[in-house]
């Protein structure tokens, strides 16, 4: 296997993350279906779709590396599982749309925080194709960010905090 840059193993972190922000978004979609949220559902149904083009594009943007881009996906994949076993740990059975949108919170600050480093790493690199890149996705990350965190208050607001957890 080729070894990788840290600019390389980044974007394969950025992509993994977006495979699973996929399935994540997904997960808390039916929670937030089953509250009966359906403002929220097609909130995180867009931030999905997103997830899966920044997938597409970041794959793409692998291929630019001359030989590395099975190398990258490969190090998208560990990502992806890593944090789909953060989500398995964060959301059981018990799990309602507040917890969802919890674990999305953290789960975009990740991203943006990823996109930020890979932005970082970038300007010495100076690869026009990741620049590109960062530049399309690091405002949706951020957008993703504020819409996750805006519903969770929303939803936190309308709870009875003396209610029995």
């Amino acid at each position: 296997m080729a070894e990788l840059t840290n600019l390389e193993s980044k974007l394969g972190e950025v992509v993994g993350l977006a495979m699973a922000a996929q399935e994540a978004g997904q997960k808390v979609a039916k929670l937030a279906a089953d509250d009966g949220n359906e403002e929220l559902v097609g909130k995180l149904e867009q931030m999905r779709e997103e997830a899966q083009e920044t997938e597409a594009r970041g794959t793409e943007v692998a291929g630019s590396f001359d030989g590395k881009k099975t190398a990258i996906l490969d190090e998208a994949r560990e990502v992806k599982g890593k944090a789909q076993e953060m989500m398995k740990t964060y959301l059981d059975q018990a799990s309602d749309a507040l917890d969802g949108l919890e674990f999305l919170t953290m789960a975009e600050a990740g991203e943006v925080g990823h996109w930020e480093i890979l932005d970082t790493l970038n300007k010495r690199a100076a690869k026009s194709e990741v620049a590109t890149l960062v530049d399309w996705a690091l405002p949706i990350q951020k957008r993703h960010l504020e819409t996750v965190r805006s519903a969770s208050l929303e939803l936190a607001a309308d709870e009875d905090p003396n209610e029995p957890a």
